[in-house]
């Protein structure tokens, strides 16, 4: 179904503050005490980082804070896609903040459990895991935001689940299935959403990636889906459990880098493994990282030539070949660290944007960016809080 979607705007300001069980809205903050901020902000690139409260954001080349504004407790950041605005996840649904002339502006996408957001071939997808609804638009009309999204499309959920859609080019979309039973797999629409295609096997399905050629890939607890031009070919782990959850791809390489957890009574979140999916070849492979390197779903990237990054609890970035998971470079960035309690506390990320990753470090409240063409450390930002969540644009 098409329909404009009216965003909600929250009232005086565009944050909320989270006190305990209720919320409440609050001002956010400005960057500086007058209007003339917007003409002092410095070109260049630009990271959100979310922390307990709130969301910083730094600019231009030496990164400093232009942007500082209050929000929940925990938040979750994602690229819009649009080189402009990050999506930032709340109990209120997607709330756009333009971290250009920074913003935490009063648009929000409502929704009741807001999700994944997936961005491919010029249009954005968002995910309301309460209802399992999707909502598609345009990515370049972010570009022209007013007070409503023109020409959505919201098509409604099956049975409400923690899913996840993407949209091809041509209009095809994939959409997980699940329900209160569990997580089962995904199925296919056509333009005119009408179904086309599906696959039941693939438990737990979570996370989704697009590759080159526009082949998709979920992951499962027992392999991951390949969708390639209207066939779905599942591909096995080589454990009875090898739970795949996220996918990292590089738009323009065949190859897919995926977290791996092969025990499924290990507690935390510290992972050991990589998968690597061919989609092309419709193959999987494990690899074990070296004693004394491990990660978290938030640890690793891929590069401006199609590579790996790695943050890992040695504290240092690690290059991975895609195809054979080697580690063909190493760098320490960060002091060693160990895994959080739980899945939402700070712990170290890597996000890249053009040639730089970018590694958050909250034991020391700082951010280290690396020149991946240069292999070393192009610079450290002392930070004013704990970060957490992350996104970045070039």
């Amino acid at each position: 179904m098409k329909r404009t979607l009216q965003f909600g705007a929250l009232a005086g300001a565009a944050a909320l503050v989270l006190a305990g069980c209720s919320s409440s809205p609050s001002p956010a903050s400005s960057p500086s005490g007058d209007t003339s901020a917007e003409a002092s902000v410095p070109d260049g690139p630009r990271v959100a980082l979310g922390y307990e409260g709130g969301v910083l954001v730094l600019g231009g080349d030496e990164l400093e804070v232009i942007g500082d504004f209050a929000s929940e407790d925990f938040i979750r950041l994602n690229s819009a896609g649009d080189g402009r605005h990050v999506m930032v996840t709340t109990s209120e649904g997607f709330q756009l903040l333009d971290v250009q002339q920074p913003e935490l502006t009063d648009f929000v996408v409502p929704a009741a459990t807001a999700g994944h957001v997936v961005v491919h071939g010029g249009r954005t997808v968002l995910y309301d895991d309460a209802t399992s609804d999707t909502t598609i638009f345009a990515t370049s009309d972010l570009a022209e935001l007013d007070a409503a999204l023109p020409e959505s499309e919201v098509i409604p959920g099956v049975e409400a689940h923690h899913g996840v859609s993407v949209e091809l080019e041509d209009g095809t979309l994939l959409t997980t299935v699940g329900g209160e039973a569990g997580r089962t797999g995904i199925r296919v629409l056509d333009a005119d959403r009408a179904e086309i295609a599906a696959n039941a096997d693939c438990p737990g399905v979570h996370g989704e990636g697009t590759a080159e050629g526009e082949r998709v890939v979920f992951g499962c607890e027992n392999g991951a889906l390949v969708y390639d031009g209207g066939e779905i070919t599942k591909v096995t782990s080589p454990d009875a459990y090898g739970r795949i959850g996220n996918a990292y791809v590089a738009e323009d390489s065949p190859l897919v880098v995926m977290d791996y957890k092969d025990d499924p009574d290990a507690e935390g979140y510290l992972l050991r493994n990589i998968a690597l999916v061919d989609t092309e070849a419709k193959s999987l492979t494990k690899v074990a990282l070296p004693a004394g390197v491990e990660y978290t779903f938030r640890g690793i990237a891929r590069g401006p030539a199609a590579e790996a990054v790695l943050i890992g609890t040695d504290g240092s970035l690690h290059w991975i070949d895609p195809a054979t998971g080697g580690i063909t470079k190493s760098l320490p960035v960060i002091d060693a660290w160990e895994g959080p309690a739980e899945w939402q506390a700070p712990h170290p990320a890597v996000k890249v944007a053009g040639d730089i990753a970018y590694v958050t470090d909250p034991a020391d409240s700082e951010l280290v960016a690396v020149d991946l063409t240069t292999g070393e450390v192009a610079q450290t930002v002392k930070l004013p809080q704990v970060p957490n969540e992350i996104a970045a644009i070039a």
